[in-house]
């Protein structure tokens, strides 16, 4: 058995653990996975010989913080000398993993609240969203939701469920009454 495999045994057991193992390994994975983009950019490996003077080389990196379900992970993303390159692994300027935002989305199109989803999302992921950026994911989905409010009922249909919603009312006693 691998250590790898041993770790993650060791991992499964406990949710914190296993959320630490996974942001290692999705930083590892990454940080690995754009060294090579940048190594097939350029055409030669790190520290290789005909790399030199050939008039890009690399030229250090920057750390970039995006947040996951396994919680944030720190990211070094490699530059070159003049600039050229541009990584396709990370989307650009995205701080959020699609995992999060299809959460949000879905949450939204069940009628959840934008204030419901923003305190959902810091409970299960630890990242906090503002009630104004699950707003502003949910406009990708407004259309879909309208568009399926709108949609034209099929023959099948025999039965329509009704659902209603208790108001208390003050008339002989104090009671809650159904409305429709």
């Amino acid at each position: 058995m691998t250590d790898f495999n041993k770790e993650c045994l060791n991992a499964l057991l406990n949710k914190e653990k296993f959320d630490e193992f996974m942001r290692t390994q999705l930083e590892e994975g990454l940080d690995q996975l754009l060294e090579s983009e940048l190594t097939a950019f350029l055409g030669y490996d790190p520290y290789a010989r005909e790399g030199w003077n050939s008039g890009n080389s690399r030229n250090g990196s920057y750390f970039r913080q995006v947040k996951t379900q396994f919680g944030p992970i720190k990211v070094q993303v490699p530059r070159d000398r003049k600039g050229e390159f541009h990584q396709h692994t990370l989307p650009a300027y995205g701080q959020h993993t699609d995992t999060l935002e299809s959460t949000v989305i879905q949450l939204y199109s069940h009628g959840v609240t934008t204030r419901e989803i923003s305190d959902l999302i810091e409970k299960m992921y630890g990242s906090y969203y503002s009630a104004g950026t699950v707003s502003n994911i949910s406009k990708q989905v407004v259309s879909r939701v309208e568009s399926y409010h709108q949609r034209q009922l099929s023959d099948k249909f025999f039965c329509v469920y009704l659902d209603a919603t208790y108001i208390p009312l003050r008339r002989d006693t104090y009671q809650r009454e159904a409305v429709y």
